[in-house]
């Protein structure tokens, strides 16, 4: 078991008995005192906070009104919190918006320097607008869960991508490109990218993509992406 599953693993414990002893959480997974010792000192490190008991009868207690857990999120999770609700705002249709700006600026604190850092330039790459009312999106697919993950390091690290792309008429090819932009028209997300093969810029439809991956060492240069008037950058709307 891993570090990270070990101490998720000890906060459900906690949470589901109330109070356990080091010596109970070191039983059911299957480390050492010590080890445990060191996860908890780890887990209140990052937030949660976790009362200490002496004894009979004692023992941990996980604070259920105070259990912190967006030092946990990664880039991509909070990115997609985001970009939810600053879709669901330019399609008009965000209720409490007050309470959920709120929200996402709480967990934007919580972050740590290195994780603000990334979050503040993947949301450099988003822009959102409004679809035109003569696109067809009776068509529209689920997109797959890779892609989110996999574009956070692409546009991180600069790194080209691979992925097949099923067209409007339902042909598929292998496209290699370079990721320059996310946008948003609800409820369309495309991929804005610089296609070397063709040498100009191309729109893909993102529940189109399938099999999405970054390529090792194949870095790239960004590029000015020009876009229509009526497109903002994520900022303008998270502000």
């Amino acid at each position: 078991m891993s570090v990270r599953l070990r101490q998720d693993a000890i906060v459900r414990i906690l949470r589901r008995n109330g109070t356990s002893t080091i010596a109970d959480l070191a039983e059911e997974v299957g480390v050492s005192r010590r080890t445990v010792l060191r996860d908890i000192s780890a887990l209140r490190d990052e937030g949660f906070v976790i009362h200490s008991a002496p004894g009979p009868g004692g023992g941990l207690q996980l604070d259920p009104q105070l259990v912190q857990t967006t030092a946990r999120l990664s880039v991509a999770e909070v990115f997609a919190l985001l970009i939810s609700v600053a879709s669901m705002r330019a399609a008009g249709n965000l209720p409490f918006s007050g309470l959920a700006d709120t929200g996402l600026a709480k967990i934007e604190k919580a972050l740590p320097p290195d994780k603000v850092r990334d979050l503040r330039r993947f949301l450099d790459c988003l822009y959102i607008g409004k679809l035109s009312p003569k696109v067809d999106v009776s068509n529209i697919q689920e997109m797959e869960p890779a892609l989110l993950p996999t574009f956070e390091t692409a546009f991180l690290q600069r790194l080209q991508l691979s992925f097949q792309y099923r067209d409007a008429k339902g042909s598929v090819t292998s496209r290699v490109v370079e990721p320059q932009a996310m946008l948003i028209l609800p409820p369309l997300w495309y991929l804005v990218a610089w296609d070397p093969a063709r040498k100009d810029f191309r729109h893909f439809r993102m529940d189109r993509i399938s099999n999405p991956e970054y390529l090792k060492g194949k870095t790239f240069r960004r590029r000015h992406v020009l876009f229509e008037d009526s497109v903002s950058p994520i900022r303008d709307l998270s502000r």
